[in-house]
């Protein structure tokens, strides 16, 4: 048990150790009752506040889905090589603003990339928004991305374990590490909202507070909708 406990929390301070056993505790106590969806929505808020990030209210409520298709995911989130008018018309397609895709965009404040979603550009950066210096040290850093596909790089290279606004400060220097990214400040509806995010931090966090919020709002499953897991990576 104590094995297993390692490999499924890691290096964890005993604090958070004691939270992942209060989980498992809660299923026991409060069976069917707390659905995974609700858990990761929850848990996504309490991961960027410990690194530094805005506290939102998760609302809960939350069935989990009885059907789960990957062919049903092609078209509907954005690719890092995809335009910002792509992005935009996906975003909209759900209601959300052009205001609102680039505060959410500012989530690439943390985690990482693997190489094969931005090769293509740093290999070709002439006509691309990167800094030269910046891309050929992304060069360095992925030249054996063919050999191994595990390699990757901080989404932020300046503050990569801290949920801040460098992110957007970011663009406005070339270092947005994807194609996506770098769309955003080179884009004259989206740029507006990347030096508004870049100048103020206290503002992003405000607006991808609010964005988050109605993001975890979106497409819920409620009633017959959907089920409670078991086990969140069946179906029941």
């Amino acid at each position: 048990m104590i094995r297993l406990l390692h490999h499924a929390v890691g290096d964890l301070p005993w604090p958070q150790i004691s939270k992942s056993f209060r989980l498992w505790a809660l299923e026991l106590s409060c069976p069917n009752t707390v659905s995974c969806a609700d858990i990761l929505a929850a848990a996504t808020r309490d991961l960027l506040t410990m690194v530094g990030g805005p506290y939102y209210t998760v609302f809960l409520g939350r069935k989990d889905a009885k059907v789960s298709k990957a062919s049903g995911i092609e078209g509907t989130l954005p690719r890092p090589t995809m335009s910002v008018s792509e992005i935009i018309r996906i975003f909209a397609s759900r209601g959300f603003s052009v205001q609102e895709m680039v505060a959410l965009s500012g989530a690439h404040s943390i985690g990482f990339s693997h190489c094969k979603e931005f090769t293509t550009e740093i290999f070709n950066y002439s006509n691309s928004h990167y800094n030269p210096r910046f891309a050929l040290g992304l060069q360095r850093a992925c030249a054996d991305y063919k050999k191994n596909p595990t390699l990757s790089v901080f989404n932020d290279v300046m503050t990569p374990n801290k949920f801040d606004n460098m992110y957007f400060k970011n663009l406005q220097k070339g270092l947005g590490l994807l194609k996506s990214d770098g769309g955003l400040y080179s884009d004259s509806r989206t740029r507006p909202w990347v030096e508004k995010y870049a100048a103020d931090e206290s503002v992003f966090f405000a607006a991808f507070s609010q964005a988050m919020m109605k993001l975890g709002g979106y497409g819920v499953k409620v009633g017959n909708e959907g089920e409670i897991r078991r086990r969140c990576d069946v179906f029941n």
